[in-house]
């Protein structure tokens, strides 16, 4: 076992009306999460107490709890000068803040101990639009996509409980090689990479991401990202 970060902050939040912007078609959205000192409790389907708004593209098994690594903040703040949101962690509705680990030293099925929960790393985040709305910049979603600090989801494995200052520590590796930073340049850099393609097809991967990468193989072409990044 290897401790890797502390965990900083945990942050929930209840489903809102979430309005594009030009639009008055109400969706619904948790991204608007407050900071929570006390212990939570976790099951598979995330921390008891957070809800979600779209179930049909967040939440569920394989989108449990979201982790976004607090040392991407100054990045962000040089990148949008005088952005109120980025004052305080939280701002990109992420469930947990992190202190000590990134995309780039944790990889997929890492499996990661917090509390007494037991987490899997299934995927990193893609963004989508409703960050454009949140941040008040229409191309924020395509911003943290090409910045390649969007943080994963985790998957859990064992229920329990967790509270701020816990450890976060490595269990299990089974991919030594597939770090997340990889993985991100995969998808959005080095698209048709056919052989690294290959070889993540033969990886545990969650369903969109089985998918995503058969196709890719299949049909030598990079999915459309429009509907997500800017809603269309």
């Amino acid at each position: 076992m290897q401790i890797l970060g502390k965990l900083n902050c945990i942050y929930i939040g209840k489903a809102e009306p979430f309005f594009k912007k030009g639009s008055d078609r109400a969706f619904e959205s948790a991204i608007n999460k407050k900071p929570i000192s006390q212990t939570v409790n976790v099951n598979k389907m995330g921390i008891i107490g957070d809800e979600v708004g779209d179930k049909k593209i967040h939440g569920g098994i394989d989108k449990a709890v979201h982790l976004y690594p607090c040392e991407h903040y100054d990045f962000w703040k040089k990148e949008l000068s005088n952005c109120e949101l980025l004052n305080t962690y939280g701002a990109f509705g992420e469930n947990l803040s992190s202190t000590g680990l990134t995309e780039k030293n944790v990889c997929l099925s890492d499996e990661i101990k917090i509390g007494s929960c037991i987490f899997e790393i299934v995927q990193t985040r893609q963004p989508c639009w409703k960050l454009n709305v949140r941040f008040d910049q229409s191309n924020m979603s395509r911003l943290m996509q090409d910045s390649m600090k969007t943080g994963w989801y985790f998957k859990v494995i064992k229920s329990g409980i967790m509270t701020a200052g816990d450890d976060i520590v490595l269990i299990n590796r089974p991919n030594p090689n597939w770090s997340l930073s990889r993985i991100t340049d995969l998808l959005y850099f080095d698209k048709l990479n056919y052989s690294a393609l290959q070889e993540l097809s033969k990886l545990k991967l969650v369903p969109s991401w089985q998918k995503m990468v058969t196709n890719r193989l299949k049909t030598k072409k990079v999915e459309d990202w429009s509907g997500r990044l800017e809603g269309s």
